[in-house]
């Protein structure tokens, strides 16, 4: 779906085409890169190339039909009653769909009836429940790019169609894969002429639009109609000339994709770099937020909290994960609202919100008239339950609090559900094409036609009886069906007692069926009922929505309120079943953490039955700023490590916290650089992955930043690796000033503390078995006093022979040690040159005096020889 200019329809078609053909032609010129599903009947049918495709991406049927300008018609359906589920499995494919229905009249038509795209579905303009995860949106999302006196600066604009979510952002170079990850989009468009690098490595699909759609003058205009205003200065968003530039094409592409305004869209909400926590992709990675390392959704931090009711409950929570703010008012509200609801009793709540439905889905589906006539009593019943939810809310202490506001937003007018209630049956069905969603006595006319349409059984039961009394057929029967309609049935052996009156309609192996003039005018006035009334209900329902729209801005406060009072209950129930405690903000530069435990960790073992998990405290301030942690494999320094890192994130979305008690001084950012992996798809080897992740930290770890280094330097050679460490963290310590947690195998590497006054040895404590080991898990003071890789090695179930080797050269290398031989210092100042240089060998003075460029060949071998014997001399009168 790449339009560079409107086009006309027709002028695209060759000429000899049959007219269905022409027709389905014309629109797919305006769709040459989206598979058209164009409607036949019960079918939507794709053709030529699309429907090629479609047999592979789908594994359906490709056929040929007829011909068309000479050449047969290749084409492949799909049934529209599961249309849902094959769109699903494109969508997951990346691929995008524009839905052609049939908009005119069947029987006034002539030639083929009039048909137009009414949407199309892409990967991240998705709204219906179908195709959307429950607990996640799928984020549209568009990126430009603007070069200035070599500055280079991205404006992004993204929306959640089905959330009403709307946001501008502008970022640097360095900073644009942190907000690629943080808003995790299903769809990015790009200036076809001008795509980020960045981009290669988001799991999104991208899609290409002509430059002329980023435009920052037309992205203004739009973003002012779309939010009703005269200008941005409202939202501090008047100078962001990217953002608006990525806006225009955003805002044009998801109104061409719905074939309408987005009218639930009402909302701005304008990032800045410095406003968010940085949480750069690899944080996202290592620390397992919403993704395992394997891609799985569990176990993770998001899984652990995420006890939420409902599926907008679910979704503003990841939203809190994935972009806490770095200014700690927010956080210290939902602190608040979490305390409150705590002490007034939680599981009530959560009870009640169990009865609620999706309202921020189905209010973005009542905007774009996608509804359908369940969601809509889905919305009603919420409504009506609201009263008893509110009653179960706390009494919140700060008239300006979250729970206030949250229970404001909690009353809507009353007469939305009482519309609701008397127009909507008690019961819809699913469809509106089915009939029975209109409410009895919402409209007399319906209720007429209905009436007539109810009383068919009636009538015809009393019509079988009279004419089996007529005729003496005992086995007559009066019956319907949708291709033949109404008919009198009579078996082959009771043809002679047929009335003259009886008109032949159809013929069966055993029987004969027959329409009688009575029956006939029964048949039209009924069918035309049934038709009539569907027809009135389209009617009714089309007011109904009309009626709804005023509503939209009130429906969209519900919605963020329910969505938020389930989240703050979610990290209530967390809290109290897990015993987390209330974090403490302060202003002093540090990160006390008393007590502290990893909480995904802790609740496996918890889960499996594997022991109590053993906390350990975390302080640093402004004399203690650095780390170093060693100890062996498996004895808990990552463990540790992302538990702090864990504990600092959770305090910043406004939760409790897995610990016995947290202070915590500003904080701006959570770089990690843990694990060994590589990237071959991008020619970067484990070693040189590692490089480009700490170089990243370097460049932009600030002292109020918290950095994770775990075992850095191990993918090269051990002198070069251990270099590079030493290197690395005396940078972080004299440059960045960051609170760094430095884990390390290198013993070398605790003698820094020597000599950097902000940093300190901890090590992760182990004991010795007889031959085995005990990891103990707690982090004490001082270094490690040795690896335990031997150790480890047994017990991941090395060959025997392998350990008892690997233990015999350990002990010569450690006696050899004790014996006092020389240990390389690679902190040591370089060695000053010698005083005088030591007397040559004889070979070394004939080599000496050898001139090469003077030598012929002959002489060349024979001073070879020469130096050969002397030095053959000097072995035999060695000792």
């Amino acid at each position: 779906m790449d339009r560079d200019s409107p086009r006309a329809a027709a002028a695209a078609v060759p000429a000899g085409h049959t007219p269905m053909m022409a027709q389905y032609l014309a629109i797919k010129a305006d769709f040459p890169d989206t598979l058209v599903f164009y409607r036949m009947g019960d079918f939507y049918e794709l053709f030529y190339e699309d429907a090629r495709r479609a047999n592979q991406l789908l594994d359906i049927t490709l056929t040929t039909r007829g011909q068309s300008a000479g050449e047969p018609v290749v084409m492949a359906g799909v049934p529209v009653h599961s249309v849902e589920a094959y769109l699903a499995r494109l969508i997951r494919l990346g691929e995008s769909v524009a839905i052609c229905e049939q908009v005119g009249d069947v029987a006034t038509a002539k030639g083929p009836v009039e048909r137009k795209v009414v949407r199309v579905v892409t990967p991240g303009t998705l709204t219906d429940a179908e195709l959307l995860a429950e607990k996640s949106d799928a984020r549209l999302l568009a990126v430009t790019t603007r070069r200035q006196r070599g500055q280079v600066t991205h404006g992004l604009a993204w929306l959640g169609l089905a959330s009403g979510e709307l946001g501008l952002g502008e970022c640097a170079e360095a900073e644009l894969p942190g907000w690629l990850a943080r808003l995790d989009a299903a769809e990015v468009l790009v200036d076809r002429d001008d795509v980020p690098a960045a981009l290669g490595e988001v799991r999104a699909a991208v899609t290409h639009r002509p430059a002329w759609q980023f435009d920052a003058a037309l992205g203004l205009r739009k973003l002012c109609a779309q939010l009703e205003v005269a200008s941005l200065a409202g939202y501090d968003a008047q100078d962001l000339a990217c953002a608006q530039a990525a806006a225009a094409a955003l805002l044009s592409y998801a109104e061409h994709t719905q074939g309408r305004a987005l009218a639930h869209v009402r909302r701005l909400t304008v990032e800045r770099a410095g406003d968010l926590l940085e949480l750069p992709p690899s944080t996202h990675r290592n620390l397992e937020l919403t993704r395992t390392l394997r891609g799985e959704e569990a176990p993770t931090l998001l899984s652990l909290i995420d006890t939420c009711r409902t599926g907008m409950g679910s979704r503003a929570l990841r939203l809190w994960l994935t972009r806490p703010q770095r200014e700690r008012h927010e956080a210290l509200r939902r602190l608040d609202a979490i305390e409150a609801l705590l002490a007034h009793g939680v599981e009530p709540l959560r009870e009640a919100l169990r009865r609620v439905s999706d309202v921020e889905r189905i209010t973005a589906r009542l905007a774009l008239r996608q509804v359908r006539p369940r969601e809509l009593a889905g919305l009603r019943a919420t409504l009506e339950t609201l009263p008893a939810l509110h009653a179960l809310l706390p009494a919140d202490p700060a008239p300006a609090g979250l729970l206030a506001q949250l229970a404001a937003a909690l009353s809507p007018p009353p007469a939305l559900a009482a519309q609701l209630r008397a127009t909507l049956a008690e019961e819809p069905a699913a469809l509106l094409r089915d009939g029975g969603v209109i409410a009895a006595g919402c409209d007399a006319e319906l209720d007429e036609l209905r009436g007539i349409a109810q009383n068919c059984d009636a009538f015809l039961l009393e019509l079988e009886g009279r004419e089996r009394a007529r005729t003496g057929i005992a086995n007559l029967r009066v019956q319907f069906n949708k291709v033949h309609g109404f008919y009198i049935e009579v078996t082959q052996g009771q043809l002679a007692k047929v009335p003259d009156d009886y008109r032949r309609r159809q013929t069966l192996k055993n029987a004969e069926r027959y329409i009688t003039p009575e029956l006939k005018a029964f048949e039209d006035k009924a069918l035309s009922a049934q038709e009539r009334a569907l027809a009135r209900e389209k009617g009714l329902w089309e007011q109904l929505l009309d009626a709804l729209q005023p509503a939209l801005g009130t429906l969209g406060a519900l919605a963020q309120a329910l969505a938020g009072l389930d989240a703050l209950a979610a990290l209530a129930e967390r809290a109290a079943t897990l015993g987390w405690t209330r974090p403490q903000f302060v202003r002093e530069p540090c990160i006390d953490i008393q007590g502290g435990r990893h909480p995904v960790v802790e609740a496996r073992l918890l889960e499996t039955g594997g022991g109590a998990f053993i906390a350990n405290d975390c302080r640093l301030d402004a004399q203690r700023r650095m780390l170093l942690i060693t100890g062996p494999n498996m004895g808990g320094k990552s463990t540790y490590m992302r538990q702090v890192a864990l504990t600092v994130l959770l305090a910043a979305m406004g939760s409790f916290v897995p610990a016995r008690s947290c202070r915590l001084g500003p904080v701006d950012a959570i770089h990690t650089r843990i694990g060994a992996a590589d990237d071959l798809a991008n020619a970067q080897s484990t070693f040189m992955l590692e490089m480009t992740e700490a170089a990243a930290i370097l460049h932009r770890a600030t002292e109020h930043s918290l950095v994770l280094m775990d075992e850095i330097g191990r993918g090269t050679s051990t002198f070069d690796g251990l270099a590079l460490a030493g290197a690395i963290a005396s940078h972080l310590h004299e440059r960045n000033r960051a609170w760094t947690l430095f884990a390390t195998h290198y013993f070398e590497l605790t003698e820094l503390p020597l000599r950097l006054e902000r940093a300190v040895n901890v090590h992760v404590s182990a004991a010795e078995s007889g031959s085995g080991i005990v990891f103990l898990h707690e982090i004490q003071p001082g270094p490690a006093s040795r690896s335990y890789g031997v150790q480890v090695a047994r017990l991941a179930g090395m060959p025997a022979g392998v350990v008892r080797q690997a233990r015999a050269a350990l002990e010569s290398l450690e006696a050899r040690q004790r014996a006092g031989e020389a240990q390389i210092d690679l902190f040591a100042a370089p060695p000053a040159p010698a005083a005088e240089a030591a007397e040559p060998s004889p070979a070394e003075a004939a080599l000496a005096a050898l001139d090469p460029d003077a030598l012929s060949p002959r002489e060349a071998l024979e001073a070879l020889y020469r130096l050969k014997n002397l030095t053959s001399a000097r072995e035999r009168s060695a000792p």
